[in-house]
């Protein structure tokens, strides 16, 4: 770095404090790290930023040098001046004043240096969120690795793009939001917290010192990276939450004595020419056990710390819990490495040897040991040149009060749907013409409100408690419209009557001629025994078996209910709606003939705050008057917020105890809304329910009735779970024996 400015350049405040703090600087400070030191101030002050910077910087390098070395001086000076044309004076000086912080809650050189760079690039995306952010930097650090900060900062950078106020709060951690992130982003323990203990520990039994640095694996993603053993240090990962009740601190202690194992036991490394993967992981896993049972021998102890992570069930899991663990195993494979490594002298010729004749016994590479512990051997292979309140979002209550109570209460005439206190009048009130103010003014309960998260592709987040699924009880209409359908498409239902016969369970069946089954096939042992008599061969097949066949299929209809269902479709010019009713008129028709238990809801939204939903059937309610009557009221407005409503409906069939959980989705158009802008952002996040769901057992396919699908439909719900239909006038017939194909 070239800093060309000279030292008399510098203030009056400025060369005060630089000479008031010059005999700690040259303690702590070689020659060239003196030079850096007093060019940077030289430099600050050029940029013409005031003296806040200069003097931070001043205060700042000693420390910072002390904590991670004098070579990220010049990374951070050179940081300050590219931030000198893009902020303020007051910001880079914050910059600097907390950079000491940052620096010993890192603990590394090279975290220091993405740290700054992950500065560079919330400047650029929210200028007005830095500083309030550098405000609560130690709270942050205290909670979060750098991953977890750049995940907070981003989400809230994208959150807010526009919005500087709400950005402001969010950066000060005065939003609910800021504090829902913080709660999902925070580890269990920090390295940077207990990397002293840890030093103690492996003091105490080893007698020497051992150097240990964090990795930050989970800087793009939140799965850190294993433990590895680099020119003689440990890198462990920068934090480490509770693994299957054990904590993480004891996670730390088992990962850093195994590591130092394998240093104090090592002689060299093990050639790997010609080594194949599944060679150098049987040579591994020797290894590994070497190491850990000369740990044993000096201290017992440590087998109880390494066993509590033994609980993997894979072919290499079995073979590792065996020759750490004198427990009886049926395990082949486990049996002979046991015997091997007995009666084998303890030296890395033998694990080599081991692990090439397990690799040949093995055949294949199985997955790897899952030990969360154990490092990932590559030191093998090396040459020597080598809080804040984080309560949920509370419910809405309601309470039932007298009428006194009700009379008497302030109305509040701004109070909407997501009000948190409704109350309810316990008993009814008339007026004086006879009629109840509760059939007359009074609003129908609603479930309470559920909230969902929504995955923005921009910065691969979630944001939760995003968008708040309101159910809506449906109006109804007049059942005899859905009679009439059934009479209209009464050859349809003809038509696939054989179809429909044969998808219901038909109880016990027989299976004859098999040979093998249950009970004796009378009719066919008779004709074997004449066969026999004849002297012809005779058939063997005489047994049959008794199959129960049952059906065990739960299927939800989701209905796209937006405004554009409202437009003519098809030659004749009806409505989509009014296709859509006739469908799903059909389609419920044939569910209930078959036997299957199914419903049918539909949504529409008004922006992320009301996705309205509607159950126009149940699973457990019958198929009779009363839900012909909501199908025949339904109606289509407002628009499309497809993820939260596959979440809600993939939540209610997660209710079902079903082996299969169907769920159809009818749509008209690609998601929409209308406080989203990016076309996108919808498909993405439909995309992430859709996964979501199937992760849950459930199985989404989409009825498509737009042309133009082909650009996101795949992309939401994958190539093989979508169809298109281009002429609106089949839907009514296609929906059913969509049903019958995806339900057999």
């Amino acid at each position: 770095m070239t800093l060309l400015a000279p030292i008399h350049d510098l203030s009056e405040a400025a060369s005060a404090r630089l000479a008031e703090l010059a005999p700690e600087a040259a303690r702590r400070l070689s020659p060239r790290g003196l030079e850096v030191w007093r060019e940077g101030a030289a430099a600050l002050t050029r940029i013409g930023r005031g003296e806040g910077p200069v003097c931070a910087w001043i205060e700042a390098a000693p420390p910072l040098a002390r904590e991670l070395g004098e070579d990220v001086l010049p990374d951070l000076a050179q940081e300050c001046l590219g931030l000198a044309s893009r902020t303020s004076g007051a910001v880079i000086a914050q910059v600097l004043a907390t950079a000491p912080l940052a620096a010993r809650r890192l603990g590394d050189a090279d975290l220091f240096r993405a740290y700054l760079g992950f500065l560079n690039v919330l400047l650029a995306q929210a200028p007005r969120g830095l500083r309030p952010m550098l405000d609560h930097l130690d709270e942050l650090l205290g909670v979060l690795t750098l991953g977890g900060l750049r995940r907070w900062a981003l989400w809230g950078a994208e959150a807010h793009r526009t919005n500087y106020a709400e950005q402001a709060r969010y950066f000060a951690l005065e939003s609910a939001e800021a504090k829902a992130i913080l709660q999902r982003e925070r580890k269990g323990v920090l390295f940077v917290d207990i990397h002293r203990r840890i030093g103690v520990y492996l003091r105490a039994l080893w007698g020497r010192d051992f150097a240990m640095r964090p990795t930050s694996g989970d800087y793009e993603a939140r799965e850190g990276l294993r433990p590895f053993i680099e020119a003689g240090r440990l890198h462990l990962p920068d934090a480490w939450g509770d693994w299957q009740g054990v904590a993480g601190l004891d996670l730390y202690r088992a990962a850093a004595a195994h590591a130092a194992a394998h240093l104090v036991a090592r002689r060299g490394p093990i050639g790997m020419d010609g080594l194949s993967p599944l060679q150098r992981a049987c040579i591994g896993l020797f290894e590994d056990a070497r190491a850990e049972a000369l740990a044993i021998a000096r201290f017992p102890r440590l087998r109880d710390l390494w066993a509590r992570f033994h609980t993997g069930d894979g072919p290499l899991d079995r073979i590792a819990r065996a020759l750490l663990l004198d427990e009886a195993t049926s395990n082949p494979h486990a049996l002979w490495a046991r015997a091997a490594l007995a009666g084998a002298d303890p030296s890395q010729a033998t694990s080599r040897s081991l692990g090439l004749a397990l690799a040949e016994r093995l055949g294949a590479l199985p997955p790897p040991v899952a030990a969360p512990y154990r490092d990932d051997n590559r030191a093998l292979w090396e040459t020597d040149e080598a809080e804040w309140d984080m309560s949920p979002t509370p419910e809405q209550r309601r309470l039932y009060v007298s009428v006194s109570e009700m009379v008497n209460e302030v109305e509040v005439e701004t109070a909407g749907e997501d009000a948190q206190e409704v109350w309810v009048c316990a008993s009814a009130f008339f007026d004086d013409d006879g009629t109840s103010f509760n059939a007359r003014e009074g609003r129908e309960p609603v479930a309470p409100p559920r909230t969902y998260p929504e995955f923005d592709h921009r910065i691969g987040l979630y944001r939760p408690d995003w968008a708040t699924v309101l159910e809506k009880r449906p109006k109804p209409g007049d059942p005899q419209v859905a009679e009439a359908i059934l009479t209209e498409n009464r050859a349809i239902l003809s038509r696939m009557r054989r179809v429909l016969e044969a998808m219901q369970p038909q109880g016990v069946q027989r299976l004859r001629r098999l040979e093998e089954g249950d009970d004796l096939d009378l009719n066919a042992a008779i004709a074997a025994r004449l066969d026999l008599r004849l002297g012809r061969q005779p058939d063997p097949r005489v047994m049959m078996r008794q199959v129960r066949r049952t059906r065990d299929v739960a299927v939800m209809l989701l209905l796209d209910l937006s405004e554009s269902t409202n437009d003519p479709a098809g030659a004749e010019g009806r409505r989509l709606i009014d296709v859509t009713r006739e469908a799903t008129v059909l389609l419920a028709e044939a569910v209930h003939r078959v036997g299957d238990p199914f419903a049918l809801h539909g949504f529409c939204s008004d922006g992320r705050h009301n996705v309205f939903y509607q159950r126009f059937k149940d699973f457990g309610e019958d198929w009779g008057p009363m839900a012909r009557a909501r199908l025949a009221g339904m109606e289509g407005r407002l628009s499309t917020r497809m993820g939260a409503a596959i979440r809600h409906a993939g939540w209610h069939l997660g209710q079902q105890r079903a082996a299969r959980k169907l769920l159809l989705v009818l749509t008209d158009g690609a998601p929409a809304d209308i406080d989203v802008r990016d076309p996108a952002h919808l498909r993405h996040d439909a995309r992430a329910a859709v996964d979501e769901v199937t992760r849950q057992g459930v199985q989404p396919f989409c009825l498509t009735l737009d042309p133009q699908a082909d650009s996101y439909v795949a992309q939401i719900f994958g190539p093989r779970c979508y169809q298109i239909l281009n002429r609106i006038d089949r839907l009514p017939e296609r929906l059913p024996r969509l049903y019958a194909g995806l339900a057999r």
